[in-house]
């Protein structure tokens, strides 16, 4: 039986990891999860979440507000237009924002929010979707103290680790774009790596198996691997992390490396390989099919 004394909890966003986050946080606290798609409503209702027909329906009366949407746009749409949950949040409400969307982007919504009394916990996420369903995420959070507290319920079953990076909102999510820079350059390597691979004739599930077990292994590559071998032997992939995602963090990666002044040129080949198979048709695909940017063509396929 649920604690009456447990936070009401909406979640906005049902994608690859709002969904997962949504059925996790049902388990043991009432959640109301509402996305713009149909059928990602349904199936966090299966999950044990109660539906809600629009993103004021599922924020009234919250306690916590669980965001997991894909950019900046979508945040401003789900949060302040005209169907925005903003307009219904009670003061003392936290906003706990999962998504990558940018420092600049977080700080302006956080005053936003301020102005009614709502506070906004910076809280990006890795990990990837199996890891959210089973509450083994790492969250880069930006917030004070007191922000965490009235969040615990929700980030203690969403989180094996939690990483305060700061007080304040922005602090999650520059720590977030220095970690992307990283995913983004592992997935691109890997993606060249198995490619090379399969070119030279090599098995590539021995292949796989053999880099994981030295000191070539990180966890995009085991993660991403199997679809990208998948990609490479001309079978579809499940969508699990799409490609106009990784290109927009490693957007922000750039757009960050220029303010502070530095270089980043391994990420800078990475994101282009990522805004060529953007240009070439394939934003809304598996970002694994970055393995495919060296075919000639307009359709690697």
């Amino acid at each position: 039986m649920t604690d009456t004394r447990a936070p009401q909890v909406a979640v906005l966003g049902l994608g690859a990891m709002g969904l997962p986050m949504a059925t996790r946080l049902a388990e043991t606290l009432p959640v109301r999860a509402f996305d713009v798609v149909p059928d990602r409503i349904a199936l966090a209702e299966q999950g044990g979440a109660t539906r809600a027909g629009s993103a004021p329906a599922a924020a009234e009366g919250a306690d916590v507000v669980v965001i997991g949407v894909r950019n900046q746009e979508q945040l401003e749409a789900s949060m302040f237009g005209e169907q925005g949950a903003a307009a219904v949040l009670r003061p003392g409400a936290v906003v706990v924002l999962t998504s990558t969307v940018g420092t600049g982007a977080v700080v302006a919504a956080a005053a936003r929010l301020q102005e009614s009394g709502v506070d906004l916990l910076d809280a990006p996420v890795s990990g990837g979707a199996v890891r959210a369903r089973n509450g083994d995420l790492l969250i880069m959070a930006g917030a004070s103290d007191a922000v965490l507290s009235r969040a615990e319920p929700v980030l203690d079953r969403l989180a094996s680790t939690l990483f305060v990076a700061g007080p304040n909102p922005g602090d999650g999510q520059t720590m977030k774009t220095v970690n992307q820079l990283l995913c983004g350059i592992h997935t691109a390597a890997a993606a060249e790596a198995l490619a090379l691979a399969d070119a030279l004739g090599l098995d590539l599930d021995r292949v796989l198996q053999v880099l994981g077990q030295g000191a070539a292994a990180s966890f995009m590559l085991a993660d991403r691997g199997p679809r990208i071998i998948e990609q490479l032997r001309g079978q579809a992939p499940e969508l699990r992390s799409r490609l106009d995602v990784i290109s927009k963090d490693m957007g922000i990666v750039h757009d960050l490396v220029r303010e502070a002044g530095t270089v980043a040129p391994v990420a800078a080949a990475a994101e282009q390989a990522y805004l060529l198979m953007m240009a070439r048709g394939y934003a809304s695909e598996d970002d694994s099919i970055t393995a495919l940017a060296g075919r000639a063509g307009a359709d690697p396929r």
